[in-house]
């Protein structure tokens, strides 16, 4: 953390509730994005390496894009895809929005937030708290009108609405599939939130088999359907828990591969820890992740796209990752403990060591 940072966190954002400092933080990111020159100047100056075109150091070719660095912003921060512009304004190689549902819901009741100072982890139990898909959807078309926002890379987090019985689930996650997928360059199926009552429980291949295929013809019937999708195919991705025994993260990676899916995101919050209610994150999680993404990549061979997230905190845990067989890396809590220029150090001293990385997809 740096030092002026330090002092706004210890000084007024670690007074304030979680969820309000949240607010507060996410609406300046919100703001600073609609600024041209505001958002140019500080782009060039914090994160001038997501200017840089295919084949610069630390660059990553995958989903068919080139993605200028390979630390982005995982799902959760940007619930309604209204800030994705000044997130990559800030330095994050790519921006995972969601996590969408269906239908507009407010999440549980508050409180729902808890910083873990002891961890530098935070605890929450939100409950998929967002506007919609079709909201989404439509702050994502926005930003596709622009050739600036049309550069960025985007994955569209999708989840279960919680009034959905678990019997709709396929249909449920089927119609924000059909909404978002002309607009994403990547959908990720998440069955791994402990805050939605019985989502975990869709982890079992034979719960998590009919899901991935109704998204998946949700997906392609949406891009043959919509002009900027056309031809597209929309890369498919399931985001797992930490909590899964090994057989059980074989059994998914299997699944990838007898649907043809092209990827894994590992991992979403642990329930395995005593703190009261809701998922934990932060760096607990780092040693569960990189164990997870390494047997991911044992099972899945290299062909499937794997995303690792989980308690990152520095460069060398990207690496530590990277080397587990990851191709991309996300990451969120620390944000809150780290500051602003949190994922520009990252990225700029990743983009400076590209060479020392294991990853066989990156430029």
């Amino acid at each position: 953390m740096s030092w002026p940072y330090s002092l706004l966190f210890n000084g007024a954002f670690r007074r304030m509730d979680p969820e309000r400092a949240h607010e507060l933080a996410f609406s300046m990111i919100e703001r600073a994005g609609k600024m041209p020159v505001l958002r140019d100047i500080v782009q060039g100056a914090v994160a001038p390496y997501l200017g840089q075109r295919a084949g610069g150091p630390g660059s990553v070719r995958l989903f068919g894009r080139v993605v200028p660095a390979p630390f982005g912003l995982a799902g959760g921060f940007d619930k309604n895809a209204r800030a994705v512009r000044g997130l990559t304004m800030l330095g994050f190689g790519f921006v995972e929005i969601g996590t969408v549902t269906a239908r507009p819901q407010p999440g549980n009741e508050k409180p729902r937030m808890w910083r873990e100072l002891d961890v530098r982890g935070v605890r929450n139990r939100m409950g998929f708290n967002n506007e919609g898909a079709a909201a989404a959807a439509d702050q994502l078309r926005a930003l596709r009108r622009t050739a600036a926002g049309r550069a960025i890379v985007v994955g569209a987090n999708i989840g279960k609405s919680k009034v959905t019985p678990p019997e709709d689930a396929a249909a449920d996650y089927a119609t924000s599939a059909r909404l978002l997928a002309p607009w994403a360059d990547y959908l990720v199926v998440n069955v791994s939130s402990p805050n939605t009552p019985g989502l975990r429980d869709l982890q079992a291949t034979e719960s998590l088999r009919p899901i991935l295929q109704a998204v998946r013809a949700a997906a392609d019937e949406a891009n043959a359907t919509v002009s900027t999708g056309a031809g597209r195919r929309v890369p498919l991705l399931v985001k797992i828990a930490p909590d899964l025994a090994d057989a059980d993260v074989d059994a998914v990676a299997d699944l990838v591969l007898e649907l043809g899916l092209d990827g894994v995101v590992a991992v979403n919050t642990t329930i395995g820890h005593d703190r009261g209610p809701g998922g934990l994150s932060g760096p607990p999680l780092l040693g569960r992740g990189i164990e997870v993404v390494a047997r991911l990549r044992k099972r899945l061979g290299t062909g499937p796209v794997i995303i690792g997230v989980g308690g990152i905190t520095r460069a060398d845990d990207v690496r530590a990752y990277l080397r587990a067989g990851a191709d991309l890396t996300q990451g969120y809590t620390s944000f809150v403990y780290e500051g602003p220029l949190w994922a520009s150090r990252i990225n700029r001293a990743l983009t400076r060591s590209a060479g020392s990385t294991a990853s066989g997809r990156l430029e």
